[in-house]
């Protein structure tokens, strides 16, 4: 395996790629496959982070448009679940004997560290991954945007967004047979066409800051190591 260009990544997986085909929770081999693939990453001196959403227990968003709960409540409902997503990947990577810890934005003593940037640096200096749970700790923020801050904060060199599919498309492939993919992006050109690959926000931090998204499929067999030697199906936007 050549040597990866990135020292330190931030990588965002959503809540779906737990449930795999199931309709809600998890799917413990798809999650043993994806952690699986960190690991390998992991151990070629790669430092990770983790951003977790939380899509496979609760989805605040459909509630809250239809006026049944309101949005501060909805987001807070969903934070809960990043945390108990964070608390399934640590418990199979601790299968692994891969060392983790979980940071959560909302203190939660009894079960997870509360996040400290400097301390979620130094576990990841140590050799740990960090896994970031409840977003940003706020309502009307994303867990896109929490893992643009995130990586921003933890001075990672790169922020990898793991999606159903290996890139960013100017329409939904699944529903659009001629979609075209795009292999290189600007920021400004993903704002400008609203391509639906991160909120506006998260994108927009980002450039702010120069940091690189990567996008790839975390269906894809070694899809995660692959894009990071710069290989494999992916889109950048720089």
């Amino acid at each position: 395996m050549s040597a990866e260009p990135y020292k330190r990544v931030l990588l965002k997986i959503s809540g779906e790629a737990l449930k795999g085909e199931k309709e809600f929770g998890y799917d413990f081999s798809e999650v043993q496959r994806i952690c699986k693939d960190i690991k390998q990453l992991h151990d070629h001196g790669v430092e990770i982070s983790i951003v977790v959403g939380g899509g496979n227990i609760f989805r605040g968003v459909s509630l809250s448009e239809q006026k049944l709960i309101d949005r501060a409540s909805c987001d807070y409902m969903g934070m809960l679940g990043t945390i108990m997503n964070a608390l399934a990947v640590q418990s199979v990577f601790d299968k692994m004997n891969v060392s983790t810890r979980v940071c959560s934005a909302i203190p939660v003593a009894a079960m997870c560290e509360q996040y400290i940037r400097r301390r979620a640096i130094r576990h990841m200096e140590k050799g740990r991954i960090v896994i970031c749970a409840a977003g940003t700790g706020n309502p009307f923020f994303s867990t896109d945007t929490a893992a643009a801050l995130r990586a921003v904060e933890l001075n990672c060199d790169v922020l990898m967004k793991a999606t159903q599919v290996d890139g960013v498309y100017n329409a939904d492939p699944k529903k659009v047979v001629s979609a075209t993919k795009y292999h290189e992006l600007t920021y400004k050109k993903v704002i400008e066409d609203d391509l639906s690959v991160m909120d506006a926000s998260a994108i927009t931090l980002a450039r702010e800051n120069n940091l690189p998204i990567v996008v790839f499929s975390i269906h894809n067999h070694e899809g995660l190591i692959k894009a990071a030697r710069g290989e494999g199906e992916f889109t950048i936007i720089k």
